[in-house]
């Protein structure tokens, strides 16, 4: 995780370290007997994307402070230490809501500052919607009404530019590609799962380099009096809730 204090992680090869297999069969959905009890409790609390989003909301955001530093950890992870950056809580999503019913698909965003964003996004009724945690208020869940996962993908595009990030791509990807490669829960780290999302192609998103300089210009002047991130972005009526710590 970067030390810088904005939304996304930084993306990068880093120490691979073997999660347990010992579970998984095939990369489907682990049974109920592999959750521990306050697992089991969890997953069967947490039925919806609004649940799981309301959860995420409630946890500290992760860091990476010192001692840890850099993780990637799994559900069992998060639960374990109540916290979770980005794709951690893609994660922690993809594995409650799978016991749901919902297929594991995250959506992965390239920036042109290389601190990516990565999100849960699921389909129903129609519609495609998110869950996700970041640290910029614009970068949580979205309700799902939006026609396909491109259009998901877009409502992020202002909400991304700070100081310096600017979406260039994003990518749709199934878990299960993982096979038998355990980041459900796993009690290590689970780098691979990273690695993966490098290397796996995006489709790009074109934008208007006078458009993103002007919300770049206004995003710093608002920086500058009031200190906190803005929530001035059109479409906020098609966000989920956003953590108490910014506000309404």
């Amino acid at each position: 995780m970067s030390a810088r204090a904005d939304s996304r992680v930084r993306l990068k090869a880093k120490v691979r370290l073997k999660p347990d297999t010992t579970y998984a069969k095939e990369g489907g959905a682990p049974p109920a007997e592999a959750f521990r009890p306050r697992e089991r409790r969890i997953v069967e609390r947490l039925r919806t994307p609004l649940a799981v989003q309301r959860y995420l909301n409630g946890l500290r955001y992760n860091n990476e402070p010192p001692p840890a530093g850099a993780t990637l950890r799994s559900f069992r992870g998060v639960v374990r230490h109540g916290c979770a950056h980005c794709l951690e809580a893609a994660l922690f999503a993809a594995v409650v809501l799978e016991q749901h019913g919902y297929p594991p698909l995250v959506l992965s965003f390239e920036s042109i500052d290389e601190l990516d964003h990565v999100i849960f996004v699921y389909r129903r009724g129609g519609g495609w919607g998110s869950v996700a945690r970041s640290r910029d208020p614009g970068l949580h869940g979205r309700k799902a009404v939006f026609a396909t996962p491109r259009a998901l993908a877009l409502s992020y595009s202002d909400p991304y530019i700070d100081f310096t990030g600017r979406i260039r791509g994003y990518a749709i990807v199934d878990l299960r590609v993982m096979g038998t490669y355990d980041w459900r829960l796993a009690d290590t780290n689970v780098w691979k799962v990273e690695r993966m999302l490098l290397e796996h192609p995006h489709r790009r998103i074109e934008s208007s380099d006078r458009r993103v300089n002007a919300l770049r210009k206004r995003y710093r002047a608002f920086r500058k009096e009031h200190g906190s991130k803005p929530l001035f972005y059109r479409g906020r009526e098609r966000w989920t809730e956003i953590p108490e710590e910014f506000g309404r």
